[in-house]
């Protein structure tokens, strides 16, 4: 097995469940090839006493064989073991192999898949709840792991249960997918060498999914890996799309169409725009599809500058879903050399400067420490003010709202060299400090700040303007 890179905090949450002197529930949960499982196995190898995996569109017989297939495993028996009855006699077969299990040092359960086992009828949370209430809970070298892709059911059906389960979760992992640095450490583990400029155009395309981010060959471009992942009759993240939404929702043609409309705005949509874009005649679920879509990891909201919860934009920042929507799903060319040529166009430059915006955005905290503050509160937003008749329109890429009563106002541009800004772009900087400063009526003292990729070429008007500047470095840190 590889070695596990980063993810220090999660391993430390582990590692301290087998330190103490209680019976641990930990919940784990986070979006399709994420690495939980990885996590697990990887953190606890030598202590797993108990293997098992839910199934997609498995049904109770099937769960229970698989079931009878790993308490065989585990107890080393020779001989098949009968599937039990139902989940209250599997449960009861799973203590009695504990019993005999734990008796010097702490163990640990994975259930892993855990919404996939919760089939209609089969009434397994209902005896896992049991199982854990009257005999698990009580002991005090076991570690129960469960985990599953289904964030917003994990959340719903374990985490804020209100049945059996409620309150049992000692500890609770959301496992979201490597930053842009993390990239670049396991891409170094696994022999890649490629400078960032690079690893941020694979960012763009894969986002920090590890299982993605396996197909990256030593000795091959991003633009070559892009290729051949993407476009090639045999990629892996070709056809990868809609399995990874069906994967993890049911009657994921509602989310798909909420990421469909999200992906045409790149400054982000408000619920009423959603529910006008898609055809709803109220929001009734849309409430419930835009949280599981967030808490998997696929959209952001954020609250603009000066505004409340109710005007929450909404952004499609899942780096996967953008650039298939983009570029994967209607190429009009596929097989080897289609995104070589296509890395030229024009559509790649302007979209690349969107998707720069959107790894910024998440990267929030890597850059508050390069600007020197990590440690003052900030809240971070994009800021944008609709025209009205003759005036312009004006678009905040991302902006630091500071306790310490300063803003720093960024502007992002992804571009192959460094950054000269002529006389247009001045006088366009110029004119949104103004319409910033004015409709927002700040009394802050505003910092101009470019986040470019390469740095920025000195002249009179970055000079003139530019109080701040961070290079795509700031995001690897």
């Amino acid at each position: 097995m590889e070695n596990l890179v980063g993810r220090l905090e999660e391993r430390e949450i582990l590692e301290e469940a087998l330190k103490s002197e209680a019976a641990e529930l930990i919940a784990i949960y986070g979006r399709r090839r994420v690495g939980k499982t990885f996590l697990v196995k990887s953190v606890y190898k030598n202590r797993l006493v108990f293997e098992f995996s839910g199934m997609h569109n498995a049904g109770i017989k099937k769960h229970l064989q698989q079931f009878a297939l790993a308490m065989q495993t585990a107890s080393a028996s020779p001989l098949p073991l009968s599937a039990p009855a139902n989940w209250i006699e599997a449960f009861h077969l799973l203590q009695q192999l504990l019993e005999e299990k734990l008796k010097k040092q702490k163990m640990v359960v994975f259930i892993d898949e855990f919404p996939w086992l919760h089939t209609p009828r089969s009434g397994f949370t209902q005896a896992f709840g049991h199982f854990w209430n009257t005999w698990a809970a009580w002991q005090d070298k076991l570690v129960v792991v469960i985990c599953g892709s289904a964030a917003s059911w994990m959340i719903r059906h374990v985490v804020n249960d209100r049945g059996g389960l409620h309150n049992r979760v000692t500890r609770r992992i959301r496992l979201l997918p490597f930053t842009v640095g993390e990239t670049a450490t396991y891409l170094r583990s696994q022999k890649v060498n490629l400078d960032p400029y690079q690893i941020l155009q694979l960012y763009m395309c894969m986002g920090g999914i590890p299982h993605y981010l396996k197909s990256v060959q030593a000795a091959s471009s991003s633009a070559q890996v892009i290729d051949k992942c993407c476009f090639t009759k045999n990629g892996p993240l070709r056809d990868e799309f809609t399995l990874l939404y069906q994967s993890l929702f049911d009657h994921a043609e509602h989310h798909l169409q909420v990421v469909r409309a999200l992906a045409q705005k790149s400054r982000g949509m408000t619920r009423n725009e959603i529910i006008k874009a898609i055809g709803l005649t109220t929001g009734g679920g849309l409430t419930k599809i835009l949280n599981e879509l967030e808490e998997s990891g696929f959209i952001s909201g954020y609250i603009p500058f000066e505004k409340t919860a109710k005007d929450s934009l909404y952004k499609l920042t899942d780096e996967y879903s953008l650039f298939y929507l983009k570029f994967i799903e209607h190429a009009r060319a596929t097989g080897e050399g289609t995104w070589i040529k296509l890395s030229q166009g024009s559509s790649w430059k302007a979209w690349s400067g969107y998707a720069y915006e959107n790894i910024c955005m998440k990267h929030a905290a890597q850059l508050k420490r390069a600007l020197g503050i990590g440690d003052v509160y900030t809240e971070v937003s994009p800021w944008r003010y609709r025209a009205k008749e003759e005036e312009q329109g004006v678009q905040v890429d991302l902006l630091f709202d500071r306790q310490d009563k300063c803003i720093n106002l960024c502007e992002i541009k992804f571009y192959n060299g460094a950054f000269a800004i002529d006389k247009a772009y001045a006088d366009k900087l110029k004119q949104k400090l103004r319409i910033f400063r004015e409709k927002t009526k700040t009394r802050k003292t505003v910092f101009l700040t470019l986040i470019t990729t390469h740095g920025l070429k000195q002249n009179t008007y970055s000079l003139e303007l530019v109080q701040k500047e961070l290079t795509m470095k700031a995001l690897f840190d």
